[in-house]
């Protein structure tokens, strides 16, 4: 299953493709226009994006850089009448995989060209080169904060796991980069795999690799993410999405550093440093055995809690700073800064998608803007003060749409997390979003 964002000024198209997509099994969100992508981009990772290139505001061609710069792992199709099949070759040049033109023909042709892009951007990934990265800034200047970063810099020196834990958007990736930055492996590969983000049929063959003839479809021999990894740091995020079955092999890896490749009887001895991560309760999780016992104390030998924005309130107008220099990088505005009204608002803010999000406002309000000043007006909180079950009014049926809206949000649109956190079934939730126009 792979997330895809499709991004059209016009509600039937939307619809079309979200109909054919799901049909394969796919994650579909959708956006009305380019800026509202973007928006949605800064807060949630893809494997495709399906655009249209005449829409009002930011159009598509801005769209496709804006995503070039942030997500260049992500494939982008494109979506073009007849009349602007010369500015959707413009576009492939800066990186788009293909285009549709509209009207659409139907939807054999989606599907293929989905699926085309789709494995391009895995074998591109599974195969680009790894990396020396800029040791990552860390801002820590609440001394909540700087007790993370000193027990982070302190297990860099060592070859022990790391297991990061906290909120969606709390930074565990990037803890993860700095861990990996700072140890003596920081020339070796950094390989990170979402768990979430990729289908439970595949998942085995993206972290072990497989033999050619493994499954129908493995027409050759492919490494998998250990191996890529050697040496080097492999970053395990959503680890607690992972089958038993998985768990069992990653605790062999973790115990003897060997695998095999699925459909493979070679033994591969790999030195990897692995660090995982979960927004989860792991002691819950085992409980209700959904997560093994002894999988968690090999992965815990060096447990780091990230506190949530909300409990470093120090850190809020440094990250906004760090972050906004950030945004003017990538929009080429080097002078953009906050006025003391927009901080002000910033810092009474309670964050519940913490980094995250605040990078999200960041990014989205200097779009707003304009030019280089920032103003309290152009920070759109969409999140602010998120009501309670207690202080809702209105009919059962708004009272049951915002608290499907708040679940979604707490869990960073993880449709799945959010079905858990209501107590319904996914299928269910797939309905009422729907309904609800959510």
């Amino acid at each position: 299953m792979a997330r895809v964002l499709v991004v059209d000024d016009e509600a039937g198209i939307r619809s079309f493709i979200r109909e054919v997509l799901e049909g394969e099994g796919h994650e579909l969100v959708c956006a009305a226009d380019g800026l509202e992508a973007s928006g949605i981009l800064a807060a949630q990772s893809f494997h495709l994006m399906i655009t249209d290139l005449k829409m009002p505001g930011m159009d598509g061609m801005e769209l496709l850089e804006h995503a070039r710069t942030t997500v260049p792992e992500m494939e982008v199709l494109l979506l073009t009448a007849h009349g602007t099949v010369e500015s959707a070759v413009r576009a492939m040049k800066l990186g788009a995989f293909d285009y549709l033109g509209k009207p659409l023909s139907g939807p054999p042709e989606l599907r293929l060209l989905a699926a085309r892009a789709l494995e391009r951007r895995r074998l591109r990934l599974l195969h680009e080169p790894a990396r020396r990265e800029t040791v990552v800034e860390v801002v820590a200047v609440d001394p909540l904060m700087a007790e993370v970063v000193d027990r982070l810099r302190k297990v860099a020196e060592t070859p022990a796991s790391v297991l990061l834990l906290g909120e969606s958007g709390t930074g565990k990736e990037v803890a993860a980069r700095f861990v990996h930055q700072t140890s003596p492996r920081a020339d070796g590969p950094f390989v990170a795999v979402n768990c979430a983000a990729v289908s439970e049929q595949l998942v085995e063959s993206e972290i072990f690799g497989h033999e050619k003839g493994a499954f129908t479809g493995a027409t050759e021999r492919r490494q998998g993410r250990f191996e890529l990894a050697d040496s080097g740091t492999l970053f395990l995020d959503e680890v607690a999405e992972l089958d038993p079955g998985l768990q069992a092999k990653l605790l062999r890896v973790l115990e003897e550093r060997s695998f095999e490749r699925l459909g493979g009887a070679r033994t591969i001895r790999v030195d990897v440093r692995l660090i995982a991560a979960t927004n989860r309760k792991l002691e819950e999780e085992m409980r209700r055995g959904r997560f093994r016992e002894d999988l968690y104390h090999r992965l815990a030998v060096f447990p780091v809690h990230l506190p949530p924005l909300r409990d470093r309130p120090s850190d809020i107008l440094p990250l906004s700073e760090h972050l906004l220099r950030k945004v003017a990088r990538e929009l080429g505005r080097p002078g953009l800064r906050l006025e003391p009204e927009a901080a002000a608002k910033l810092q009474d803010y309670a964050w519940p998608g913490n980094v995250r999000e605040l990078g999200n406002t960041l990014e989205r309000a200097a779009i707003l803007a304009g030019d280089e000043t920032i103003s309290s007006e152009h920070l759109v909180l969409a999140g602010a003060a998120p009501a309670s079950p207690s202080t809702l009014s209105g009919t059962l049926k708004e009272i049951e749409r915002e608290a499907i809206r708040q679940a979604l949000e707490a869990c960073d649109q993880h449709r799945k997390n959010a079905a858990k956190k209501l107590g319904i079934g996914l299928r269910t939730l797939y309905e009422k979003i729907k309904d609800y126009g959510l």
